[in-house]
């Protein structure tokens, strides 16, 4: 039976918590019960295991692979970028950075890369020198000989100890400057600006009203069902209160996306909403970067989660998942916290891009060669769940400078929003390949493929 190991971003502890129907507006059906929580993760095959655990079935991590005790001493993580391989595939490397619109400096990253190889092979050149001169004292020697050889391992061990501080930095910047480079893409992808992206498919047609429309903005305060200035006063601004009806109904939609989703295999949880930077970071965010989305809480090295894909992007870390168990399917609830930094105008108006919001996250661990398949699993189920809900919409190809960093393709779903007059992204389902340069952490273990069911959007329409 064949393992792979991943090596991912954070142990998180995870939580399965169930329900009262009382708080939902439509309860549980009756099969989804405290024994099908049960069901769901039945049967108990080994799914993983803790590299940590004392089971006979782990598989021990090599000792220079090990978890530093002290934080102080604890190295800096580091993706494993494959600079070889960009390097051999430089010109596709180019037209991927100039597709995406990316800024990343592609030569800077190439003779960074070459100065690193030629100081580690100088490095190592020392350090073999250094082990001659070591051998070379153990025997019998002539005095002078001896303080020769003694001043000579002397300036060999000045000279690697400057030389290995250059390689530090150097690999360091190394690393910061590559982690620039966008992820290679799916090659269906639409090349080009977001006016690109292909419609998939196209379901309903806007609805026709023989009466002045409301937003939702004014729907909420006629019906008493959202408060923004209450909130602006306690939180600052794009903060917002539920109430009454519209509390009930964001709880009756996560009720009735989790039955919907766990009808399909998917493993409900929920998820912490603080983490450590660390994990932000492997999950291709940036969390202390220029405009960055991510909110840092001062004085330590946790940030709360923009989407709870970054907690469950952590929650096998150091496991070793058989091969067998894949695909690990699950469904998340979580708060969200995003700064939008860099947003403004009337497309952010109400509940569209707030600072704080509920959402559902599906996410999916699989085999790379089954990626493809669960993407469009991912895809299907959002498109059934709007259907269902009787929404018009579309589902769009995202063209490649709509892509984030880490993305291999991306499909957003648009619903028709008559208060805006327009339509209005409220889903996508991400397939990010952990396998080209930007986030090689994976070392091509896995494709990961995520949906995201912005609830609250729904009440922008």
């Amino acid at each position: 039976m064949s393992l792979h190991k991943l090596r991912l971003a954070a142990a998180v502890p995870v939580t399965i918590s169930t329900f009262s129907s009382r708080l939902f507006l439509k309860p549980f059906p009756n099969t989804l019960t405290l024994g099908l929580f049960s069901r769901r993760l039945q049967p108990r095959k080994p799914l993983l295991v803790r590299a940590f655990s004392a089971s006979a079935a782990v598989q021990d991590i090599p000792a220079n692979q090990t978890t530093v005790s002290s934080v102080a001493r604890r190295p800096q993580w580091k993706a494993s970028i494959d600079f070889k391989w960009i390097r051999d595939n430089k010109e596709a490397v180019e037209i991927n950075i100039k597709n995406r619109n990316s800024n990343a400096d592609l030569d800077a990253v190439l003779e960074l890369y070459e100065n690193m190889v030629n100081l580690q092979k100088e490095v190592e050149r020392l350090r073999e020198e250094r082990n001659n001169v070591a051998k070379k004292m153990k025997g019998k020697l002539e005095p002078s000989e001896r303080d020769r050889l003694v001043e000579e391992g002397k300036y060999l061990k000045e000279s690697l100890v400057s030389l290995e501080e250059d390689l530090v930095k150097l690999k360091d910047e190394l690393q910061h400057v590559a982690q620039s480079i966008p992820n290679m893409t799916h090659p269906d992808v639409p090349v080009g600006g977001e006016d690109s992206s292909a419609i998939r498919k196209e379901v309903g047609c806007p609805r026709e009203f023989n009466f002045p429309i409301k937003d939702h903005l004014q729907l909420g305060k006629d019906l008493d069902l959202i408060d923004f200035d209450s909130a602006a006063e306690v939180s600052g601004s794009k903060f917002f209160y539920l109430k009454n009806e519209a509390v009930l109904l964001e709880m009756a939609l996560l009720n009735w996306t989790l039955s919907q989703v766990m009808k399909k295999g998917y493993t409900p949880l929920t998820t912490p909403e603080i983490v450590r930077s660390s994990i932000v970071e492997k999950c291709g965010f940036q969390p202390r970067g220029d405009n960055t989305q991510v909110y840092s809480i001062d004085g330590t090295d946790q940030c709360l989660i923009g989407t709870a894909e970054i907690p469950l992007g952590g929650i096998h870390m150091d496991s070793i998942l058989l091969e067998s168990a894949l695909p690990l399917k699950y469904i998340a609830f979580s708060h969200c916290f995003r700064t939008e930094a860099g947003a403004a105008g009337a497309a952010t108006k109400g509940l569209y891009r707030v600072h704080q919001f509920s959402k559902a996250e599906m996410f999916v661990i699989c085999r790379p060669e089954d990626s493809e398949f669960f993407h469009h699993e991912l895809i299907q189920i959002e498109e059934d769940l709007f259907t269902s809900l009787g929404l018009h919409f579309k589902t769009l190809d995202m063209a490649t400078a709509d892509l984030g960093a880490p993305a291999y393709r991306k499909f957003d779903i648009e619903a028709w929003m008559p208060g805006f007059g327009r339509f209005g992204e409220i889903t996508k389902a991400g397939d990010w390949e952990y396998a080209t340069a930007h986030l090689n952490h994976f070392r091509r273990v896995l494709i990961k493929a995520k949906q995201t069911f912005q609830l609250l959007s729904l009440c922008t329409l």
